[in-house]
């Protein structure tokens, strides 16, 4: 059956600045589709991240066609869920919900937002030694992406050295050759020295979690950096980045890749990726934020 109007939200902690609600709408306005955009801000009704299961199961039953899974919810969620798509599962994590026939499904489009923005922002990056500084729900989907992409070697780092460790056994489970290690943060410096460049993939940068993920000096010429976060668009990170003459990749071309993956798992239209790119430029500028 064809529709033409859906609800859809966003489940997750400091939601608010999120641009998700605008980028999805302003694309089914022009695809002459009723489409609404909740956010479910887990911070703003003091909920605690476990209750993710509570609030699938509202939204479901309040005739919600999907949601979007952000931070701290990615993974969490995976238990209330009724099945996976292959790659959320190979992931263990979720930041798509598809809800089928009173059945919840689990997706994950940041794989494929990542690998995309990635090749389009910085489509002659070298790729042998790369650093990756976080391990949780959108640490695994970047991670998976750099390996499609063809990094030659992950190194994944995390302040929970267990959790890195994990994710890079899991990783070479499935792409084999010993292509990721994992650990913690100690030895950051002398691994960005060798670096060919480096990924972003924690919540520091975020409007609600300012401050940068490791100390701007570790920054060089020659060593690419790509950001995960983009509200806003232009983090420290992404800003510091620049000043020291790094290639840099914002948080904005994943935003838009996954957004226009979601809204086609939603909606089954196929979205205009580039009508998007320029609506999240337009929609930063309308916010007041750099970048």
């Amino acid at each position: 059956m064809v529709k033409d109007s859906y609800l859809v939200g966003l489940i997750g902690a400091g939601v608010g600045p999120s641009l998700s609600p605008a980028l999805h709408e302003r694309e089914a306005d022009r695809q002459g589709l009723r489409y609404l955009y909740r956010l479910i801000d887990i911070d703003a009704l003091g909920r605690a991240p476990d209750a993710v299961g509570d609030l699938v199961r509202a939204a479901r039953d309040l005739g919600f066609d999907g949601l979007n899974i952000t931070h701290p919810c990615k993974q969490l969620v995976i238990e209330h869920l009724d099945a996976l798509a292959p790659q959320a599962e190979a992931l263990g994590a979720v930041n798509t919900v598809v809800f089928d026939g009173g059945r919840a499904v689990g997706h994950n489009t940041d794989v494929t937002g990542f690998a995309a923005s990635f090749a389009r922002g910085l489509p002659d990056a070298a790729l042998e030694r790369v650093v990756q500084v976080g391990a949780g729900g959108a640490g695994a989907a970047v991670a998976h992406a750099l390996l499609t992409l063809g990094a030659g070697h992950v190194t994944v780092v995390d302040a929970l050295p267990e959790r890195a460790a994990a994710l890079a056994a899991a990783l070479d489970r499935r792409f084999g050759g010993g292509r990721v290690t994992g650990g913690g943060p100690q030895g950051l410096a002398a691994l960005l020295a060798r670096a060919d460049g480096v990924v972003h993939a924690t919540p520091t940068g975020m409007a609600a979690h300012p401050g940068m993920p490791f100390e701007g000096a570790l920054l060089r010429p020659g060593l690419w950096v790509a950001e995960v976060v983009y509200r806003p668009l232009e983090t420290e990170l992404v800003r510091t980045a620049r000043e020291a003459g790094c290639a840099v990749l914002d948080g904005g071309g994943m935003a838009v890749f996954q957004a226009a993956d979601a809204f086609r798992l939603f909606t089954g239209r196929e979205p205009d990726v580039g009508r998007m790119h320029g609506d999240i430029s337009e929609l930063v500028a309308a916010a007041g934020v750099r970048g």
